[in-house]
């Protein structure tokens, strides 16, 4: 995701070929979130790769037909195709995002230490389940961190979002629409993802997340490298809100590397 109508990176309409550059120039790495709707060209992803540098961070969601329609069961042809779609990102595939659905429970776990037992180990893998067992039942976590093998565990915290009533119509909509996910905050690799979803209010998405910047600044003294995906109901401040939330986890750890600073905006001109 690196396109939003709230979002004016430059005082002119962006080409689409120019508008994963402008948000490059802003934040180091982007949810493949389209990727969940189809498998994207080759072609398609190699101008993803053009308009990005070698260390930029794609975590990229297979498509539905293999998680959600297949349930990771006889879908080998729909991987291949998308790890050869992928193939032109290079270092830049940071992981591949196993996105699963809320009816994705314990008694599934078999089927996905399968799938991920058959899984090149040239990429990443990086799992995000919604069934709240998962959660809430110490077995069935264990379980599930057994079948993960070497994969990650992707933590998607709505808490902040659901611990008061909505506001606006982007928050009435999301209300019925994001998953209530009980909050979770262990890593079990070097590259832990963490998805965090706020409010509207600003403010209060910074209030919410004070409790990752504690547990990312933990993990980069461990040494570990996180990736963190900022995101609101309407997301028009999401690439800001990910710049400050990185400056307050870089207010803690002055040698954590910059943000790119991204090209002033040239006024427009008559001539």
């Amino acid at each position: 995701m690196w396109t939003h109508k709230a979002w004016r990176f430059s005082p002119q309409p962006l080409a689409a070929h120019e508008r994963l550059r402008a948000y490059a120039g802003r934040c180091n790495a982007v949810e493949g979130n389209t990727t969940f709707y189809a498998t994207p060209a080759r072609d398609t992803v190699a101008s993803w790769a053009q308009q990005t540098d070698p260390g930029f961070r794609f975590v990229v969601k297979l498509p539905k037909r293999v998680t959600h329609e297949r349930r990771l069961t006889d879908a080998g042809g729909d991987v291949r195709a998308f790890l050869d779609a992928i193939e032109p990102l290079g270092p830049r595939a940071h992981a591949v995002w196993i996105q699963l659905p809320g009816s994705f429970g314990p008694g599934d776990v078999d089927a996905l230490a399968r799938f991920l037992r058959r899984m090149p180990p040239a990429h990443r893998y990086a799992v995000e389940v919604r069934h709240p067992e998962f959660f809430t039942d110490p077995g069935a976590a264990r379980l599930l961190e057994a079948a993960l093998g070497g994969a990650e565990w992707v933590p998607f915290d709505t808490t902040a979002f659901f611990a008061a009533p909505p506001t606006s119509d982007a928050e009435r909509d999301a209300w019925t629409k994001k998953p209530r996910m009980p909050l979770r905050t262990a890593a079990l690799t070097d590259r832990p993802i963490v998805r965090y979803l706020g409010r509207d209010d600003p403010d209060r998405t910074v209030e919410g997340w004070q409790r990752w910047v504690d547990v990312v600044t933990g993990w980069l003294r461990e040494g570990r490298s996180p990736t963190v995906f900022v995101h609101t109901p309407d997301n028009t401040d999401a690439p800001a809100l990910a710049r400050r939330f990185h400056d307050e986890v870089r207010a803690r750890l002055p040698r954590l590397a910059p943000l790119p600073e991204p090209e002033p905006a040239e006024p427009l001109t008559l001539f």
